[in-house]
């Protein structure tokens, strides 16, 4: 969901674990590394499969990652380290617009390192021998992966896409939000640079004392929005900087009206790309990044957070096109949240439709899972099947209705004066995470105990 970049889906019949599967059987997580495995990274959007089939050098110095929590000045290459522009010198302490998602590499350069840390996180997953296992994945993987960051251009745009999004937004908010002018935003990768720890690091180099933890993901998710949000905390520890910022969080925002307009205009722009004759069969498919069942059964608020950005949409289109929801990048034989995209489009080609118009609903910038996976798989699919009216929404990106959502939404949160939603201090009924309810409490300002 939203944005890990790693890779594409692969075909059903490969072994697979996900992060809950390798915290609770480590030994079948070891058993399938070995034999070559598509490891699911506890995020909607993070996917990363590895090949055995492949060989790859090992990593150049410097970019070795700890075992538990990788920091940037261990993973990242020089060329990719962050160059802040501060806005201290103006003489006011800027309010920090923390812009978080789980990021993807910039170039083939960046594949290794990438990997590196996602395998290294002992949060998504645990394995024995985990500092070495994770370079031994990384490496075998980094050369198939390297070769589908080319077949779209050489790399993730999606750090691109949110520096852009982020200029934009606080030259919006200086004018919306003068008594919190100047805005700084910082951008908190979890696994391609920048990191969080480069985004805290700037912030303390700023001398910033108010900021807002800006989630990207719209629809919250334990694996996503709220795996940002633990290691954004792990990050102040071990800066020492719990109380020199004061902090509020915007951790989900699915039904706001202006991403909705957004999304509605994306989509009433790609509709008219088809012929007038046809338009009205045309069938929308809402694809997002599915969860392993175990990960939904344990009470994650995605899939239904999910489902209401899709009503919200389609009552902006006055439900005027026939829809569905579906979800992409399941993989293996462990039971997904489903149906499938790609089942969806061979289902819907029996049933003799010729027009689909997909959607990436929990994606707002371009990355591998819209360029590859559906840009370029499903597309193949869909055309195979028959359906040759195969087309896809263009993502949000640099829309203005979408970064006018973004300084709207951060504006009226300033005001609000709101530390975070109500939904966020709930954890998941079968949550297995405790370092959830220190996070939870830290950016709540709630005691630990109030924290259910």
């Amino acid at each position: 969901r939203g944005t890990v970049d790693a890779h594409p889906r692969t075909r059903q019949d490969l072994p697979v674990t996900s992060c809950s599967t390798a915290m609770a059987y480590p030994s079948l997580a070891i058993f399938n590394a070995i034999r070559g495995i598509r490891v699911y990274s506890n995020s909607v959007a993070g996917r990363a499969w590895f090949s055995t089939s492949a060989a790859f050098p090992q990593p150049k110095s410097g970019t070795s990652v700890s075992e538990n929590h990788p920091s940037s000045a261990e993973t990242a290459p020089e060329s990719s380290q962050v160059q802040w522009i501060s806005t201290a010198a103006s003489g006011k302490r800027p309010t920090g617009i923390v812009m978080m998602n789980l990021g993807g590499p910039s170039n083939v350069e960046e594949v290794y390192p990438f990997l590196h840390r996602l395998f290294s996180d002992r949060e998504i997953m645990q394995l024995p021998a985990q500092k070495y296992l994770s370079r031994w994945i990384a490496t075998r993987r980094t050369p198939k992966i390297q070769k589908q960051y080319l077949a779209i251009g050489g790399g993730s745009p999606i750090r691109k896409w949110t520096e852009e999004q982020g200029r934009k937004m606080i030259q919006l908010l200086d004018e919306r939000s003068p008594e919190t002018a100047p805005h700084q935003f910082y951008i908190a990768f979890r696994y391609a640079a920048p990191l969080t720890d480069d985004a805290v690091l700037a912030m303390k180099a700023d001398g910033v004392q108010r900021a807002v933890a800006f989630t990207q993901y719209p629809q919250f998710s334990c694996s996503t929005t709220g795996s940002s949000l633990n290691e954004l905390y792990r990050s102040l520890q071990r800066h020492n900087m719990q109380d020199a910022v004061q902090w509020s969080i915007i951790d989900r925002w699915h039904s706001h009206p202006g991403l909705v307009k957004a999304f509605a205009k994306r989509i009433m722009d790609a509709l008219h790309d088809y012929p007038e004759d046809v338009r009205h069969d045309v069938v929308i498919l809402f694809s997002a990044h599915s969860l392993p069942m175990s990960v939904v059964n344990r009470g994650d608020p995605y899939p239904q957070e999910v489902a209401a950005t899709v009503h919200e949409v389609m009552d902006e289109l006055d439900f005027h096109y026939q829809y569905r929801l579906v979800w992409q990048s399941q993989v293996g034989p462990m039971p997904w949240l489903g149906p499938q995209t790609g089942a969806a489009l061979e289902g819907l080609a029996k049933n003799g439709k010729k027009h689909v118009l997909v959607v990436p609903i929990a994606f707002t910038s371009d990355h591998i899972e819209t360029l590859y996976e559906i840009d370029l798989e499903y597309a193949k699919e869909a055309h195979k099947f028959g359906i040759h009216g195969f087309k896809r929404v263009e993502s949000l990106n640099a829309s203005p209705i979408f970064i006018d959502a973004m300084a709207d939404l951060v504006s009226e949160h300033l005001k609000a004066q709101q530390v975070c939603s109500k939904q966020y201090v709930l954890r998941c009924p079968g949550c297995t995470n405790d370092y959830c309810a220190t996070a939870k409490a830290f950016f709540s300002r709630s005691p630990t105990s109030s924290v259910q």
